[in-house]
């Protein structure tokens, strides 16, 4: 048996995304989908005294239509600098934020990749690294295509021996769940629902921030406050 989910990569991702990495078996990051403006792909939140303020990393879009997530680049440097400062300045105070900082300042401060795609997988894979999670993280591109919006999925699902396809629920709208049974493979509709509150600075709670919210808070008891990361 074998979990795969397939999912676009976000930049510094919310901890269901990461949740959902740590429930299967192979996460393939699914940049060969059209990039979208104003979405996660380049962008996250953090809570601040004045509230939510969003992180969002500048990037070249050449056309409104046809440019890949992992075909996009990053405009200049100078946003790495701005978003370590503004993580610094809110969370500088937070119980864990040295511990993080170690691992997490180089990432912003050492040449950040030219490429989203590979600023954001840099990311990913050191947050599951902190977080223990030993999921195989793959690309779309190291897979064959098909067209087809279902039967891509299950494709790339079956040529990475899944036997489970994970989906988000927001998929409901647009899976035909009858691609994936004709190939043997079940489907199942990952649940983010039923997050414990942890102490978070700055007003009401919210649970849609970046992970790295949870990790400056929290540290190595962050697990206690996720559903699948052990």
């Amino acid at each position: 048996m074998k979990k795969v989910a397939i999912v676009q990569s976000n930049y510094i991702p919310w901890k269901g995304y990461f949740d959902m990495i740590a429930a299967v078996d192979e996460f393939i990051l699914y940049d060969d989908m059209q990039y979208t403006r104003r979405d996660w792909r380049n962008r996250n939140q953090i809570k601040t005294p004045q509230g939510v303020q969003w992180l969002t990393v500048p990037v070249q879009v050449k056309g409104k239509y046809h440019q890949k997530i992992r075909e996009t680049e990053i405009e200049g440097t100078e946003w790495a600098n701005i978003h370590w400062k503004s993580l610094v300045q809110n969370y500088r105070r937070a119980p864990h934020f040295g511990e993080i900082a170690v691992w997490l300042e180089p990432l912003y401060l050492n040449e950040p990749p030219n490429y989203l795609s590979q600023l954001n997988r840099r990311f990913i894979e050191a947050i599951c690294n902190y977080l223990s999670i030993q999921t195989v993280i793959s690309n779309s591109w190291d897979y064959t295509l098909v067209d087809g919006k279902t039967e891509r999925l299950a494709a790339l699902c079956a040529q990475a021996g899944g036997t489970e396809y994970v989906s988000g629920p927001a998929a409901k709208d647009y899976v035909d769940e009858e691609v994936f049974k004709e190939r043997g493979i079940e489907l199942t509709w990952f649940d983010y629902s039923g997050y414990t509150e942890y102490q978070q600075p700055w007003g009401e709670f919210t649970h849609g921030v970046t992970v790295l919210d949870l990790l400056f808070n929290c540290g190595k008891k962050s697990p206690s406050y996720m559903r699948y990361v052990r």
